[in-house]
């Protein structure tokens, strides 16, 4: 191969790279010892065998969000999560079950900001007893009202057959399957997203 076809073919996979929708991975947990990167990390290496999106892993934890409306907190924070939010085309939300919704931290992240999420993707992938069903579903009603269009594959994991002592995570194979058929949802509903932003 010569120079010129190595140039031609570098531009040509930078331009794909470019064009290539970005999906966040948000972790909703922020407590110590949560088991979300754990889930997150599988999320992202399954996705990313994909090839079809930039895939990067989001954790709210990292961004210190005061409770809305409370003095304080870090203004750096709130607009770097801002600018996390913004640069996405879609999400995909690892959410774990708490008192049978989602994790205080999550709602308060998803209250920060408005026009940043509105007319994008976003998949499920939650944990819990029972699978952490109740709080997917308490998060389809807010991701509504946010005008962010969620996918119906929902892969749910349970804390007595994909983990092992609560903790360490490892999933049955029937989950990988579930992740790609969530993101193959997520991806053509992006994209025509996209088309009115």
């Amino acid at each position: 191969m010569g120079f010129l076809d190595k140039l031609f073919g570098k531009k040509q996979e930078e331009e794909k790279t470019m064009t290539k929708l970005n999906i966040g991975i948000i972790l909703g947990s922020t407590r110590e010892g949560r088991v979300s990167p754990q889930v997150g990390a599988w999320v992202k290496e399954l996705a990313d065998k994909r090839g079809d999106a930039n895939y990067t892993i989001i954790d709210i934890a990292d961004y210190k969000l005061p409770l809305l409306g409370e003095a304080g907190g870090d203004a750096s924070g709130a607009a770097a999560w801002s600018q996390a939010v913004a640069a996405q085309d879609g999400f995909v939300f690892i959410v774990q079950e708490y008192n049978h919704s989602i994790t205080g931290a999550l709602k308060n992240a998803l209250d920060y900001l408005r026009e940043e999420w509105n007319n994008k993707a976003a998949g499920i992938v939650s944990y819990g007893s029972v699978g952490g069903a109740r709080a997917a579903e308490h998060l389809r009603g807010i991701l509504g009202e946010l005008l962010v269009a969620d996918v119906r594959v929902h892969p749910a994991l349970s804390l007595f057959t994909d983990f092992e002592n609560g903790t360490d995570f490892k999933p049955k194979e029937v989950q990988a399957d579930s992740v790609n058929q969530m993101l193959d949802q997520v991806i053509p509903w992006a994209t025509a997203l996209k088309t009115i932003r």
